[in-house]
């Protein structure tokens, strides 16, 4: 059976460029929603909790 493609090594470096570019892009995406993901996963306290908790103490 013939080959029917072939990859030239420009191929494979621009292939490897979208791998790296992908994984840059959720880094970020993942950094920019960081606080959310937390509080999605009840790991962190929601800001207005904590907020309210403060307040309480400070007054007391």
């Amino acid at each position: 059976m013939d080959p029917l493609a072939y990859l030239d090594p420009g191929s494979g470096s621009m292939i490897l460029q979208i791998l790296a570019g992908g994984l840059a892009a959720v880094a970020v995406t993942a950094r920019l929603y960081w606080d959310r993901i937390l509080k999605f996963l009840k790991i962190r306290k929601p800001e207005d909790e904590t907020v309210t908790q403060q307040e309480q103490a400070d007054s007391a």
